[in-house]
Order: C-alpha cells, then structure tokens, then sequence
C-alpha cells in the first residue's frame, strides 16, 4: 500500500514541499529511504522504530520504501521524522490515511514519542498556505511562530500520540490562536534609551540624521568615548517594523534557529555585533547547506562592527558587495542561494592604535606613520559606502554630573518616522528604492537639485579641505536627508553645511 504524507525543506530563507511516498510491500525485510537524504534523515529509522514501538504499534518487518520527492533536492536534518512515522504506520494500516493529504507536517522524534523543535518554521507554513494545505502539525514551540501566517491553522504537538489522535479525529486538536496584537503592542519596548547618554549632542544627531536616510555611519573616537553605547542605542530610534519587514526578518532568523523560545515574531530590528574575530563564511554566511550570516541575521535591522580596522581585511572585502545590492550569494556546486541583507552599517573605530589621536586632553603616542597605516586596514573602497564619519569626544564632567533630562529615543524616533515618510513618497514608483541612503547617481541627480549658492559651498569646501570625490554624491544624499528631516522641500546652505563635517575620513592629511 502506498501513502503519501507531506513535509517541507528549507532553501535559503525560502520552504520548498516535499512529498514522502511510502510503500509497504509483502517482501523483503529492509526499510529504505531515497530522494537524496543526508544521514540525519536516513538514521530516522531507529528514532522511528523505538517511537512506534513505545506508542504499542509495530514496525513494519517487510520491505518498506521511503521515497522523498522531488529527489534532486537534499534533505537535511531530523525534522522528517514525523512525516515518515506517520506514513509508515498508515501504509501498514494502523492508522487511517484519509486525513493526510491535507496536512503539512514536521517534527524530530526522541525515542519515547516526544516531538522536538524544528528550525524554519515560518517559511514552511507560509509555504503551506501557498500550496493550498488546510493547515500544519508542528512541535508545539514552533506553533506560535508559524500561526502568524494569516489563513493557515496550525496545531502544535508535544508527542506523537497527538498527531495520530489528530488524524483519528481532526477536532481532538485546537489551532494556535495567531499574535498580531502581540506584536504592535511591543513594539516601542526597548531596555536602552537614548535619554540615558549623557552631553554628545552632536553625535545623537549624526545617528538621528543615519536612521531618517538610512545611511552608514562609522564613530571614530578614543575609548571610553562611549560609541558602542550609541551605537546600541541606534534601532530605539529607527522605524517600526512592519508586518512584513517582521516577517521576512523572522524567517531568516527562523531558518538560522536564532528565534527566542516560545516567540511568534521579531518584534524589533535586529542588532547583530559580531567579535572582529569571525570568519567571512560566519559574517556573510556558508556552509555545505547554505546558511545565513550574521549580515543576513542583520536583515531590516543594524550590523555594528566594533573595532573596525581590528576585523581581517578579507572579511571586510566580503562586505563590499552586500552593502551595495543588499543580498548576498552564496554559491554552491548544485546550487546558487539568495539570502537578503539589506541592513544598515554601523562602526567604530580608534583614530589611531593607541587611541588619543585628535584628543583635546591626552597626547597621541603612535610612530610616524603608523596612524595612516592603522586607517588604511579599512579599504578606501568599503569606507566609500559609509555615508557619514563621526568624530566622538570624551564626555565633559560637567555633562556627566548634570542631572539634566535629555531627550528620549521616542521623540527622536517622530522626526526619523516623519522624514521617512516625505521619502516614502518622494520614491513612490521606483523599486526596491525607500530612503535616500539608496539612491543611484541617476536618481540622486533627478532628486537632489541644488542652489548655485549650495554647489559653491561644497565646492569650496572640496578644495579646502581637500575632500575626496567619493564624498560628493555622499554629501548630497545627507544634505537631502538633513532637509527631510526639517521638512524643507530644499537643500538650503545650512544642510549642506552640516552634511560636510560628516566626512572627517576624506579629508586629506587626516592621519598625518
């Protein structure tokens, strides 16, 4: 007798349904599992054999065949167990085989029956839904997570006794009630808060004016300056996720088995900090089955490199092209996988390798040359997709002692909403395009028509203080960013002029 049952793997951050035919013939005494499975899937059969047997079913002790469909697609990981369980025990007719066709299932057996989590959750039930299932049997720590797929019921398990009451009866069972509500109403929950920073108002306003353009952003200041505080504290300001923003960032997150226990959906943008000791495979993602990376697990959130010259230059290289088309491909020799990256860069860095380079107190102790050579660990080509360069200072004691209330992220949040907003509007029409950080050389030319009075300003301070070209097209989309955030329809001469101080790597004999 043949029965089918259906479970899905995962590709990239993308499910793909897989048909499991099995066939339980009269002969032989073998069970055989095909369709390219990797040895996780074939050492289900132990796993399976004790399960059955402690629910008081049998195993089969016939020629029992396991086909995995489409057979050119490898199947990874211990989550087929409970589709396989299932169609052996219905194409031994122990339990009916009606109801299995309208049910997506996975989930890894321990030996007693008990049903154990699975990554990718969310992309397989929305996968589901598309492939016109009635619904999914999932562990019950994943069931959360893929009921916020509107339209699909999913029923969580904590043992195979469940299921197969399930398929008994369809009613035994209670689908997850989905979260939304959940999820709006944490949304402005945060641990820090940028009313905890005290002085460095020039700085909150440099990660003010990055989060309204979506622009990258490098902090360059001695230690103790207090970078790594703001630069923790930059997604309180940044926009809410959207429902679909959480989503695609909770199915990278999902399929990486990143996701918080027990959690439904990434209710805040991710803020990934990676040690500069990791390896380019960990930073952009790899492995024999394709994983995501820390830049993937960044997606519609923050990667906050701290230390910057400190990471291998070869890992920094690997940056390059993400940070340009916001994806990134990992190549395999069957395959070629897509995982989305579209995050915003955030850096930090010492001026020089003691650190007191530019300090107005202390004396920088460094050789002749060696703060040039430590700037120039970052590549001229990587430091050309940052937008804004940020001078950090020691914090004065006097604004240290204050007891002054300073503003908290939530106002500051308001203006970074309403500037994305004259944004969103201003690229309606133009794909894949959403703030000004984005913008091509064509479109910036279309969008950012400025003064005479404001081209001689940059033109001026191009000379003066020798600024580099690559930070032409950069000052102009932070001069774009800086009058959205006022409101203005123009650039005017003070936007442009706040936008040049934020080029201090350009300039020319910085570092000498």
């Amino acid at each position: 007798m043949i029965v089918k049952t259906f479970g899905s793997a995962i590709q990239g951050v993308n499910a793909i349904t897989i048909t499991i035919e099995v066939n339980v013939s009269s002969q032989g005494n073998r069970l055989f599992i095909v369709g390219l499975p990797d040895n996780s899937v074939k050492e289900s059969e132990r796993r399976i054999e004790s399960t059955i047997q402690c629910m008081g079913f049998r195993m089969p002790r016939t020629r029992t065949v396991v086909n995995m469909a489409p057979a050119d697609i490898r199947k990874a990981g211990a989550a087929y167990d409970l589709p396989i369980a299932a169609g052996i025990m219905a194409a031994s007719g122990q339990i009916p085989a009606t109801h299995l066709e309208h049910w997506l299932m996975m989930g890894e057996l321990s030996l007693d029956g008990t049903i154990l989590p699975v990554k990718g959750a969310l992309p397989m039930a929305m996968q589901a839904q598309q492939d016109g299932f009635r619904g999914c049997i999932l562990p019950k720590q994943n069931a959360r997570e893929a009921a916020m797929v509107d339209g699909l019921k999913v029923y969580g398990i904590s043992h195979i006794s469940e299921a197969i009451q399930f398929l008994n009866d369809p009613d035994t069972l209670s689908p997850t009630a989905p979260s939304q509500n959940d999820f709006y109403r944490t949304q402005d929950q945060f641990e820090v808060d940028f009313c905890d920073v005290k002085g460095q108002h020039q700085i909150k306003r440099a990660l003010e004016i990055a989060a309204a353009g979506g622009h990258n952003a490098i902090l360059i200041g001695p230690p103790g300056a207090g970078k790594t505080m703001l630069a923790k504290r930059l997604p309180t300001i940044l926009p809410p996720l959207t429902l679909q923003e959480a989503l695609e960032t909770t199915k990278i997150h999902s399929v990486a088995g990143k996701l918080p226990a027990h959690a439904s959906l990434i209710v805040h943008r991710p803020f990934r900090s990676p040690h500069h000791t990791i390896s380019d495979a960990a930073l952009v993602g790899g492995g024999s089955i394709p994983q995501p990376g820390e830049i993937s697990l960044a997606h519609n959130g923050v990667l906050f490199l701290d230390e910057l010259p400190e990471f291998k230059r070869k890992v920094l290289e690997v940056m390059r092209q993400p940070v340009e088309e916001r994806k990134v491909t990992i190549s395999r020799a069957r395959t070629a996988i897509d995982f989305p990256a579209s995050f915003m860069l955030m850096a930090s860095m010492n001026p020089c390798p003691c650190g007191y380079f530019n300090h107005p107190e202390k004396e920088c102790t460094c050789a002749p040359g060696q703060v040039q050579h430590y700037l120039n660990k970052v590549s001229g080509p990587l430091l050309d997709r940052i937008d804004l360069h940020v001078e950090v200072t020691p914090v004065k004691f006097q604004d240290l002692s204050s007891g002054a209330v300073t503003e908290k992220s939530t106002y500051i949040r308001d203006r970074v909403i309403a500037a994305r907003a004259i944004q969103a509007a201003r690229f309606t029409g133009y794909q894949h395009i959403y703030c000004n950080a984005q913008m091509n050389s064509k479109l910036l030319a279309t969008v950012c028509v400025v003064s005479d009075r404001c081209l001689e300003l940059l033109g001026q301070a191009m000379q003066k203080l020798k600024l580099s070209a690559r930070a032409y097209d950069r000052i102009l989309k932070v001069s774009r960013t800086i009058a959205d955030l006022e409101g203005s329809e123009h650039v005017t001469p003070a936007h442009m002029a706040e936008a040049i101080q934020f080029r201090s790597l350009d300039r020319e004999g910085w570092g000498n």
